[in-house]
């Protein structure tokens, strides 16, 4: 009989003592890495998401460069939407674009609803990294909450105001839900996929949802975010749960109260609330994600270090012991512009922090299969 792996994501994502604070980072496979430009091809995103063998590459390269404790697959949150040909696409340099955005019931015909065919190359290219990482780092699957793919859809493009989004709200709030409602079934869809072909945990972005009134995200966006954990809780109920947005310091009780008090959850945390805070507030057994400012490290290695200690600082209990239910992360995406070898230095200075003796690790931390 072999002896269990020990995953340190997964042990501190269900709130065991992990060998060492896990780290990973949103948009670690991508345009920061000089190889994966050397993979990525020309045109939209789309096109290089619709290739196994290179989205599975992309998604191998920050894992073996920087030896982080997660992969995250290579994939957008606007792949359903755009998969059951609702007319969108990722402009480089812009981001998610609709030339005819979601403006009237007659437009919800083109959100049919997701079938795993239409993302089958997901599928596949989960398969492959299955197989191919180490049995220590798990694959997190992901797909956006219902508010933020919406905004797009429904905005057409990037937005500061959210004007369309908002009007639609309190102008026409029964459509308004029945686009939160297809896109939650669509997500639970598209993440249900994800795991069912390997991946060992997820994470919702709701990453615009800071754009609204508390009062706002419970009435339109809550229900449907509560929906999607619900029903994933369901069908996968070891699998850990991230809810993640930016700018959501006044939610983060209500975001958290979407995900099923059993099982696994962590709450994703952007870099503008301490983490010792949101324990403060959400109990001292809350498990966290986050949350290094990504333009600490855009400020070079002595920053990105500086705040890497500030963040482990936040994290330690009472006793000076690093809190086990911390996954270390940035508060957003690594920056297309950011040094690797800065976040290197990051990834080094938190294994080294906090790695215990072997004899410090509980006997039943880790799967044999590491998913």
């Amino acid at each position: 009989m072999t002896d269990p792996v020990s995953v340190p994501f997964l042990d501190a994502a269900n709130g065991r003592t992990p060998a060492h604070t896990p780290v990973w980072f949103m948009r670690q496979a991508g345009r920061s890495l000089p190889e994966y430009k050397g993979v990525r091809g020309e045109g939209s995103i789309l096109h290089a998401i619709k290739q196994p063998e290179t989205a599975a590459e992309i998604t191998m390269q920050p894992v073996r460069r920087y030896g982080v404790d997660a992969a995250v697959l290579y994939s957008d949150i606007v792949v359903p939407p755009h998969a059951v040909g609702f007319g969108i696409d990722v402009a480089p340099g812009t981001g998610p674009v609709a030339e005819q955005p979601l403006r009237s019931v007659a437009d919800l015909e083109r959100l049919r609803p997701l079938e795993v065919d239409d993302v089958s190359y997901v599928v596949e290219t989960v398969k492959l990294l299955v197989e191919e990482l180490p049995a220590s780092v798990p694959l997190l699957a992901f797909a956006g909450a219902p508010f933020t793919v919406g905004s797009y859809l429904i905005e057409g493009r990037p937005s500061k105001d959210y004007r369309y989004t908002k009007a639609m709200m309190y102008t026409e709030p029964a459509l308004f839900h029945q686009v939160m409602d297809r896109l939650a079934t669509s997500a639970v869809t598209f993440i249900d996929a994800q795991l069912t072909a390997g991946a060992g945990a997820f994470q919702l972005f709701d990453s615009w949802a800071g754009s609204l009134s508390l009062t706002d995200y419970r009435k339109f966006v809550l229900p449907h975010s509560t929906r999607v954990f619900a029903e994933l809780r369901v069908r996968h109920p070891e699998a850990p749960c991230i809810h993640f947005g930016i700018g959501c310091d006044h939610l983060l009780p209500a975001m958290y109260g979407a995900m099923p008090t059993v099982g696994p959850r962590v709450l994703g945390l952007d870099w503008r609330t301490p983490i010792s805070d949101a324990r403060a507030r959400l109990g001292d057994d809350l498990v966290v994600q986050g949350n290094l400012d990504p333009s600490l490290v855009l400020a070079g290695t002595d920053a990105a270090l500086a705040g890497t200690e500030q963040v482990l600082e936040s994290n330690r209990r009472a006793d000076g012991s690093q809190h086990a239910g911390h996954v270390f992360n940035l508060g957003h995406g690594v920056h297309q512009h950011s040094d690797p070898d800065v976040l290197q230095a990051v990834v080094d200075r938190v294994h080294t922090a906090t790695s215990l003796p072997n004899e410090s690790v509980s006997d039943t931390v880790g799967r044999p299969d590491g998913v």
